[in-house]
């Protein structure tokens, strides 16, 4: 819960620039919902802007986002800009953000790490559990 309480009260000083570049951001993705997905990839794309380093998380639905084969609600372009979640966060890999996806995403879809785009991997829990747990990292939750 204070975890959570830390990320809502950071997220205005991440929207304004505000000590960005000392702060880790780790966003996760669950919803299947492509606006929020995009909105997701919108909101995380500023933040690496704003000198936030950041690892994105994707699991469940969330997880589509990742695949070479994805459905087209994650690559189809969304008003106003014309961008797709799977889209925008190629760009937020390009700007040097980790992504990857939960570690039992892939054997629930029955397919391995060769599903997935170039660049995202496997999350390994220990990991994961640990830049999630810092006390310097934010976490948003989509």
């Amino acid at each position: 819960m204070k975890k959570t309480l830390i990320a809502a009260a950071t997220v205005a000083g991440l929207a304004t620039g505000a000590h960005a570049e000392e702060k880790n951001l780790v966003t996760i993705v669950t919803s299947a919902e492509p606006q929020t997905q995009l909105m997701s990839m919108v909101l995380t794309m500023q933040a690496v802007q704003q000198g936030a380093k950041t690892h994105i998380l994707l699991c469940g639905p969330g997880g589509d986002i990742a695949l070479k084969d994805a459905p087209a609600s994650v690559t189809a372009p969304q008003p106003p800009r014309d961008m797709s979640p799977q889209g925008l966060m190629g760009k937020i890999m390009e700007a040097g953000a980790t992504v990857e996806v939960c570690a039992i995403y892939l054997p629930g879809k029955g397919v391995g790490p060769e599903a997935l785009i170039d660049g995202v991997g496997v999350a390994k829990p220990p990991e994961m559990a640990g830049a999630m747990l810092a006390d310097d990292t934010i976490i948003w939750s989509f």
